[in-house]
C-alpha cells in the first residue's frame, strides 16, 4: 500500500508543475485577452482607425492559443524528455505557431480589403473573389514556410508545379476562364454589387456577388440566377445602375376623340405631378412630360414621361399613376374609350 502511495505521489509531483504551467498559460491568455485586447478594440471605434479594428477581429481568440502553444513547450521541457523528443515538440509548436500566424495574417489581409471595398465604393468592389485569392495566396505562403521551416526543399516543388501548371490550366481550361472572367468584370467596373442588371427577360435582377466562378443575382421574386462569369463577360448586358440608377418611367395613354386635348394635357400633368412630389421612389425635383403619339384605332394616344429612383420603384409610379389619373379623367368627364372597331358590310350582289 505505501509503495502505490509513493509510485502516485511521485506521478502527482512529476506531473503537477507540467499541468500547473499550462493551467497557468491558459488564465494568462484569457487575462490578456479581456485586459488588453478587449480595451484596445474599446479604443479604436473612438479614433476612427479602421485596420485596427480588423486586426483586433483578428488576434481574438488566438492569443491563448499562442499562450497555450508557449505553456505547453514549458511543461515538456519542465518534464526534461529525451534530446530528441524535446526537438520534435519544439518543432511541432513552431509548425503551429505559424500556421496559426497564417490564418491570422489572412483574417487582416481579407478584413483590409473588405474594409477599404466598403469605404471606397465603386474603386474596389466589395466581392467575393479578391478575398478568395488573398486567403489562398496567404495559406499558400504560410505552407511553403512552414515546409522550408521542416527542412524540406520547396524549389523542386516549385518547379514541379511551374511544370505540371500547363496541364492543371488544360484541364481547368473552364474554371480558369471563369476566374479571369470574374476579374475582368470587376476590374472595368461596369457591373457591380448591388446592380440592376437584365440579361434577357427571364434573367435580370440586382448583383448579390461575383465569386471566382460566377455572378449571383437575385430577382425580384427574392430567386438567385447563378451565371458563369464567362457566360456574363460575353453578353449583351442592360445595367439600370450605371452612371445613375435614376430611370424615366413611360405610361402610355388614351383618350376620346372628342376629348378637349388642352385639358387631357394639364390635367395629366396635375396628377402626374402628384405622383413625383408625393411617392418615395419618385424623383422629386423631376418636372413630368405628356408628348401625344398619334391617332389610334379607337383614341387618340399620348405617353406620360415620369421618372424613378430606380428600377424596381416605377412599378408603384406606375400602379399609383394609372388609378389617380382613371378617378380625375372621371372627375373631369374626360373619356378613356374601349378598343372599337367598326366594320362596314357590302350588301352582297344577286347572282346574276
Amino acid at each position: 500500500m505505501s509503495e502505490y502511495f509513493v509510485t502516485v505521489l511521485e506521478w502527482i509531483i512529476k506531473w503537477i508543475t507540467p499541468i500547473s504551467i499550462i493551467a497557468v498559460s491558459i488564465i494568462a491568455g484569457w487575462l490578456f485577452e479581456k485586459a488588453v485586447i478587449k480595451r484596445v478594440a474599446g479604443m479604436i471605434p473612438a479614433s476612427g482607425w479602421e485596420p485596427g479594428t480588423v486586426v483586433i477581429g483578428a488576434l481574438r481568440r488566438m492569443t491563448i492559443f499562442w499562450f497555450l502553444l508557449a505553456g505547453s513547450y514549458l511543461a515538456a521541457v519542465k518534464l526534461s524528455p529525451e534530446v530528441e523528443m524535446l526537438a520534435s515538440i519544439r518543432t511541432l509548436v513552431a509548425v503551429l505557431a505559424i500556421f496559426t500566424v497564417t490564418i491570422v495574417a489572412s483574417r487582416i489581409f481579407v478584413g483590409i480589403i473588405d474594409a477599404y471595398a466598403k469605404k471606397s465604393e465603386g474603386v474596389l468592389p466589395s466581392t467575393s473573389i479578391f478575398s478568395n485569392i488573398a486567403r489562398v495566396v496567404i495559406f499558400i505562403v504560410g505552407i511553403l514556410i512552414i515546409l522550408q521551416y521542416l527542412g524540406l526543399s520547396i524549389a523542386p516543388m516549385l518547379t514541379a508545379l511551374g511544370v505540371g501548371g500547363l496541364a492543371v490550366a488544360l484541364a481547368l481550361k473552364d474554371t480558369l476562364s471563369n476566374l479571369f472572367a470574374g476579374i475582368q468584370i470587376i476590374v472595368s467596373r461596369q457591373i457591380r454589387q448591388g446592380d440592376y442588371i437584365e440579361l434577357d427577360a427571364e434573367r435580370r435582377g440586382y448583383v448579390v456577388d461575383i465569386s471566382w466562378r460566377n455572378t449571383m443575382v437575385r430577382g425580384l421574386g427574392n430567386n438567385h440566377i447563378i451565371i458563369p462569369n464567362s457566360v456574363l463577360s460575353d453578353a449583351v448586358i442592360v445595367n439600370y445602375h450605371l452612371h445613375q440608377a435614376e430611370l424615366s418611367v413611360l405610361v402610355p395613354v388614351g383618350v376620346a376623340y372628342d376629348s378637349d386635348l388642352e385639358l387631357v394635357e394639364r390635367v395629366t400633368l396635375e396628377v402626374a405631378g402628384e405622383i413625383q412630389r408625393g411617392i418615395p421612389g419618385a424623383v422629386a425635383e423631376y418636372e413630368p412630360i405628356v408628348r401625344f403619339t398619334g391617332f389610334n384605332d379607337s383614341a387618340i394616344g399620348f405617353n406620360v414621361i415620369l421618372r424613378a429612383r430606380e428600377y424596381v420603384e416605377q412599378f408603384i409610379l406606375r400602379h399609383e399613376f394609372i388609378k389617380r389619373l382613371q378617378r380625375r379623367y372621371e372627375a373631369e368627364g374626360i373619356e378613356i374609350p374601349f378598343p372599337i372597331r367598326t366594320v362596314y358590310m357590302k350588301e352582297s350582289l344577286k347572282n346574276k
